[in-house]
């Protein structure tokens, strides 16, 4: 186990997903630029109870994700603009309040993989889902750019991924984040985009018929 520094965000991150984050308030200055000197990551982990920014320290569901910082804009005014990446899953054991920023006992938490062949074949089962997905969302939104050959190749990645872009509430994408078992995850994502793909198709249809024009290429 290890000290984390925590940044309780009403958003939830997987490893190997981006985090765009902008940093205004002084005590999360301080933890950034903390990071940053000592090259450490920093943890993002979903708001339980209180508020995001200009309050007391919010209290965190227990399962978060670490992030590196791979790049910092900083701004005239101390402010800083920062993108992180996300690593790797971990367990809170015990918070210190005592810092102006919150600080976590923390321990790594790898998803468990009992069986490399199953995972391959949720993988497989999983894959046409997200395909399907992002390309229905693709109508609808004009900052999807989807090309099917540029998802990942790993299973785990590929259900990262997945969970990261499904457009379900945060406290839905924790109990993804939390899924014990690797096959578990890909299984229960499955299930999840059987859903949102239903859902989103009846969207797109009824949005067609409301306006014909919609989706025309000219």
């Amino acid at each position: 186990m290890f000290e984390l520094p925590l940044f309780p965000l009403n958003t939830v991150l997987f490893p190997g997903m981006p985090i765009n984050l902008h940093i205004f308030e002084p005590r999360y200055r301080q933890m950034v630029n903390q990071c940053l000197e000592t090259q450490q990551p920093f943890g993002v982990v979903l708001i339980e109870d209180g508020q995001e920014a200009l309050g007391p320290l919010a209290k965190p569901h227990p399962v978060g994700c670490t992030a590196q910082i791979t790049q910092v804009d900083r701004r005239p005014d101390g402010r800083m603009n920062i993108l992180a990446i996300g690593v790797e899953r971990f367990q809170i054991h015990q918070l210190d309040y005592e810092q102006p920023y919150l600080v976590g006992t923390v321990e790594l938490l790898p998803l468990g993989i009992d069986d490399p062949q199953l995972l391959e074949q949720a993988g497989d089962r999983l894959r046409p889902w997200v395909e399907r997905y992002l390309a229905v969302l693709s109508q609808v939104a004009e900052n999807v750019d989807f090309d099917p050959s540029r998802l990942p190749i790993d299973p785990v990645a590929l259900a990262n991924l997945a969970a990261a872009v499904v457009q379900i509430p945060a406290d839905q994408k924790q109990t993804l984040l939390a899924t014990p078992q690797a096959a578990e995850f890909l299984t229960v994502m499955r299930t999840v985009y059987r859903r949102e793909v239903a859902l989103l198709s009846v969207i797109v249809e009824r949005s067609s018929d409301d306006n014909p024009n919609l989706f025309s290429l000219n």
